[in-house]
């Protein structure tokens, strides 16, 4: 079945707009590139400035701290593990990836959140564009950043962040908005300013539903920066790719099982976070 003629001319033009969008910005394209892996780059410089052991250690002694003495331990001796399997360098490489990406989607995702929790039409309007940035597939996010970025860290954070933006964004704003009414009385009441409404009311009883955000950000992030690794993103992602090229299967395994536990780690971590969050709760 041949495709349209009409749907063969809207193909071309999105690519020659893709195109053209290029070759005019291109500067501007340039410099996002170029911060985008700086900022990867001295996040991967912090993570690689102490020996694996002593990252195991502080991260075994912290998650003895949050969650449990053996899960304490199972974390520190599964990092070392990833030493063992050759796999530390693109184990860092992976983290610092999700961490970049994972923050520049808060910083959207949080303040956007806030405001369309307040304006409840603005949350109607951006709510399609959450549905379509999730319903999508993941692979769609990195042909645009190919052609605008180039292969690389920064293609791949930059979907990445689109992929973990919308978690955050929709649950800061239901966390805003599920504030109970009688504590507004109580604050509209009291003369509290709305500046003081915000901070003394509304955030502390959104602060859970924020924190539950943040963790379902990070797993989508995880997953993207996997995928990402077809554009040579370095990291774990990268090196199942090249291993599946190579019909390496131990390689890809031994990377896959990297990937499990820099996920398990973080998760079980953020989850604490989010029951010590909801612990507080007025």
């Amino acid at each position: 079945m041949s495709t349209p003629d009409y749907i063969q001319d809207i193909d071309s033009w999105v690519d020659n707009a893709l195109l053209d969008f290029s070759d005019n910005a291109g500067h501007v394209f340039d410099f996002i590139e170029n911060a985008l892996d700086g900022f990867n780059n001295v996040v991967l410089w912090v993570l690689n400035l102490a020996p694996y052991y002593i990252v195991a250690l502080v991260i075994g002694a912290l998650g003895w701290r949050l969650v449990g003495r053996r899960f304490g331990i199972l974390a520190a001796a599964a990092l070392v593990a990833c030493e063992i399997m050759g796999l530390w360098a693109d184990t860092t490489s992976t983290l610092s990836l999700v961490i970049v990406a994972t923050v520049l989607a808060l910083l959207v995702a949080i303040p956007a959140g806030i405001v369309t929790g307040y304006v409840h039409w603005l949350y109607r309007l951006a709510e399609p564009v959450m549905d379509l940035f999730q319903t999508l597939p993941p692979y769609i996010y990195l042909l645009p950043g190919i052609a605008l970025l180039g292969y690389g860290p920064a293609t791949a954070i930059v979907a990445t962040i689109i992929v973990a933006l919308p978690p955050a964004f929709r649950l800061t704003a239901l966390g805003i908005r599920m504030t109970p009414i009688e504590y507004i009385e109580l604050g509209r009441a009291s003369g509290i300013r709305p500046l003081q409404m915000f901070y003394k009311i509304r955030l502390p009883f959104a602060v859970p539903s924020i924190m539950a955000g943040i963790n379902q950000s990070l797993m989508l992030a995880f997953g993207m920066v996997v995928i990402a690794g077809i554009v040579g993103s370095g990291g774990l992602g990268q090196t199942i790719y090249e291993a599946i090229r190579r019909l390496e299967i131990a390689t890809s395994i031994d990377a896959a099982i990297a990937i499990v536990i820099l996920t398990m780690i973080l998760d079980r971590l953020s989850q604490s976070a989010v029951r010590s969050s909801t612990e507080e709760e007025p």
